[in-house]
């Protein structure tokens, strides 16, 4: 398998959306029906047992560092999410070169976040910006309202997921829009595929495979 360097990744493409967009059920539909493609997420169930770490340190960030923002700074915050995106581009640079790869949301959705809640711009930012960057991103456009819905109207939320203390629906919906922003400017001028809200996950996973098609061949 030939190994590669920052400078030669294989192909990849991000697929990226809001919270609650359909990204982990797409990617899982992915996972059962597209052999051909390598999929690197950070969720636990596509994380090697020996990569388990990556997915508690996310978990304990949420729950030890977010309730208590003001206890650490914003570098530290940052500095710990981070780790989720460079052991996605680690993976991503040990794939065969002739397998391209479907890297999940968090490759720029982290960046964001770091962003929303304060973190400022820092040769840590400028780091992590140069990391690969896809041949396309697909973006799930999927409006608050139906997100909302999904995760069941706040119940499912964790803190990196809306504005305030609690869930609630303006801290959510106002959360969201600005988080959707953000992710659009650090993808800008990359090419994004836009797929708009679908009836059933079955269809998201459809508009995304054709397009993954299209673009690798």
């Amino acid at each position: 398998m030939t190994r590669q360097t920052a400078l030669s990744p294989p192909p990849f493409c991000v697929l990226l959306g809001p919270d609650y967009a359909g990204k982990s059920s797409a990617l899982d539909q992915l996972a059962r029906t597209a052999p051909q493609w390598q999929l690197l997420s950070v969720d636990d169930t596509h994380l090697a047992p020996e990569h388990a770490l990556i997915g508690r340190l996310r978990r304990n960030v949420v729950k030890d560092v977010a309730p208590h923002r003001s206890a650490w700074s914003p570098e530290f915050f940052a500095t710990l999410l981070q780790t989720a995106v460079v052991h996605l581009r680690d993976q991503l640079l040990r794939t065969d070169a002739a397998t391209p790869v479907v890297v999940d949301s968090y490759y720029y959705k982290l960046l964001a976040k770091c962003r929303l809640f304060g973190a400022p711009d820092s040769p840590l930012f400028a780091w992590w910006r140069s990391f690969p960057q896809p041949r396309r991103v697909i973006y799930l456009d999927v409006p608050p309202e139906t997100t909302w819905r999904r995760c069941r109207q706040g119940a499912d939320l964790n803190l990196l997921e809306h504005y305030g203390p609690q869930p609630a629906w303006d801290g959510f919906r106002r959360f969201q829009r600005d988080l959707a922003k953000v992710m659009r400017d650090e993808i800008q001028g990359l090419p994004v595929t836009v797929i708009e809200q679908q009836d059933r996950p079955e269809t998201t996973t459809a508009a995304i495979r054709e397009v993954l098609t299209h673009e690798f061949g």
